[in-house]
């Protein structure tokens, strides 16, 4: 059985999430985000960085979200989830696909850390208010993308799964506008899904 090195809060969800929409069983290692955990020798020796998630799958270990998605729907994904190669949707899920660490989660990060974790005398406003605008930019094309649509590329896929939890997370930050009709309707509408309400309630 799978098992998921788990912390809340975290990129670890989408992978919860892609286990409940293809209906797999796993066990998961849930670890609080904090050093005490994420920094124990431990789970250095999973992750050189002491990072999540980690996935085993016997005596495979893997890191990085964007790669354990892929290797779960290459392996046990029985071709679901996302477009045929030979489909022209399948180049704009790629690109969604890969979208959300890219250009995405690289200002969610410098947000989180400004905003959340650091104590406030080490927050610094002016680069917290330089990635909020980085975020905003970042996420027009998307909520211009969705006009329209239901999901990113036609049917739901594991572009949803990454690009949709970051946009989720985005929003939960506050820092979705209104004005992105489009992305607030999405993000509400992927909220709906059992599989994501399962996975976020691990949180």
């Amino acid at each position: 059985m799978l098992k998921l090195h788990f912390a809340p809060n975290s990129r670890a969800g989408r992978i919860v999430w892609l286990f409940e929409e293809l209906g797999m069983d796993y066990e998961i290692n849930k670890m609080a985000f904090h050093p005490k955990d994420l920094k124990s020798d431990a789970h250095r020796a999973r992750h050189p960085l002491g990072r999540i998630p980690v996935l085993e799958d016997g005596d495979l270990t893997l890191w990085e979200s964007g790669a354990i998605v892929e290797y779960v729907m290459a392996r046990y994904g029985d071709g679901g989830l996302k477009p045929a190669v030979e489909s022209p949707a399948f180049p704009e899920y790629l690109q969604w696909f890969h979208y959300c660490e890219g250009m995405v989660m690289p200002p969610i990060n410098t947000i989180m850390v400004h905003s959340v974790l650091l104590p406030p005398e080490r927050r610094d406003e002016k680069v917290l208010a330089q990635a909020q605008r980085l975020l905003g930019r970042s996420i027009e094309p998307v909520d211009a993308a969705l006009a329209g649509r239901e999901y990113l590329v036609g049917d739901f896929s594991a572009a949803d799964i990454m690009l949709g939890h970051s946009l989720f997370m985005a929003n939960r930050l506050g820092q979705v506008s209104d004005e992105m009709t489009n992305l607030k309707r999405y993000v509400a509408h992927i909220e709906k899904r059992p599989a994501f309400q399962k996975a976020i309630t691990m949180q």
